[in-house]
Order: structure tokens, then C-alpha cells, then sequence
């Protein structure tokens, strides 16, 4: 495959990657922000969260706000590197980014999460079929690694979710 012959479709769906990519990165991160702001004894105003943390050891929510951030890095590198491979191809990364959802309790920000990961990884396998057809080894080998880091995020959210 020549680098500058993908198809219409591929550089589309590259680009509703990076839509997405671009949209978790800033909803991860705010979230991340809004769970470290939250005071660890009970005095946030998310009741959910004051019951939970008075069953639970306070080491989740640490845990939970380092994910957030861990997982909003990933997903920034999934950016450059989706956008640098849209430029090999000879398309024009997209500058917009999906609508960003946070969430009002902790269990509702783990439900969007959780949800937007399970979003990417049927996009992601889309995407790899299509490279696939068009044997772009190289966006391939690319959306295989994207695919399993956002299996693992699908992943991390379920496990936070259950011990709500």
C-alpha cells in the first residue's frame, strides 16, 4: 500500500479515533482533578462518595484519581500517534473532539468511562478490519496496541465500578 493511498474511510474513521482520543484525554483529566479535590472524610457533597469512603480504606480514591491521570496520558499519546500516522497517509488530523461527559458521582463517571473505552474498542476493531483490507501493515500494527491499551482501560473501569 502506498502511503498516500488510503481510502476516504480509513482517514474518517482515524479521524473519529482521534475525536474520541481527544475527548476521553480532557474528560479523564478533569475527572481526575475533581476526585483529588474531594475530601477523603466524608465532607464532599457526592453522598456516594462520603458512604464509600467510610466503608472503604481511603486508598481508593487515591487509586482511582492515579488511574484517571495514567489513563489520560494513554489516551494523548493515542492522539499524536493517530495523528501522526492520518499525515503519513496524506489526510488532515481533525482539530474537534467529541463531547466531553464528566459525570455528577463517581459511579456515574466510571459508567461514562467505562463506556466510552467499550465505544473505542468496537471503533478500534472497525479500524483494524478496514487496514486489514487495505493492507496498511502500519495502521495495523498501530490500532492492535491502541486496541489492547483501551481493552485494559475497559478493564480498569469494570474493577472500580465492582467495588462500588
Amino acid at each position: 500500500m502506498s502511503e498516500k493511498g488510503a481510502s476516504a474511510e480509513l482517514i474518517n474513521l482515524l479521524n473519529r479515533s482521534i475525536a474520541r482520543e481527544m475527548q476521553v484525554s480532557i474528560q479523564y483529566m478533569l475527572q481526575h482533578s475533581i476526585c483529588n479535590a474531594r475530601e477523603p472524610d466524608g465532607g464532599a457533597a457526592d453522598k456516594e462518595h462520603s458512604k464509600f469512603m467510610k466503608d472503604r480504606s481511603s486508598a481508593w480514591l487515591p487509586g482511582l484519581t492515579l488511574s484517571l491521570k495514567a489513563i489520560a496520558v494513554d489516551e494523548m499519546r493515542h492522539v499524536a500517534d493517530v495523528a501522526e500516522r492520518i499525515v503519513q497517509l496524506g489526510g488532515e488530523p481533525t482539530t474537534h473532539s467529541d463531547e466531553i461527559a464528566i459525570g455528577k458521582t463517581f459511579r456515574e463517571m466510571l459508567e461514562i468511562d467505562r463506556e466510552r473505552e467499550g465505544q473505542a474498542i468496537d471503533l478500534y476493531r472497525r479500524i483494524i478490519s478496514v487496514a486489514e483490507q487495505e493492507n496498511d501493515a502500519l495502521t495495523l500494527t498501530l490500532f492492535r496496541r491502541i486496541l489492547a491499551e483501551e481493552v485494559e482501560h475497559h478493564q480498569v473501569f469494570s474493577k472500580l465500578l465492582a467495588t462500588l
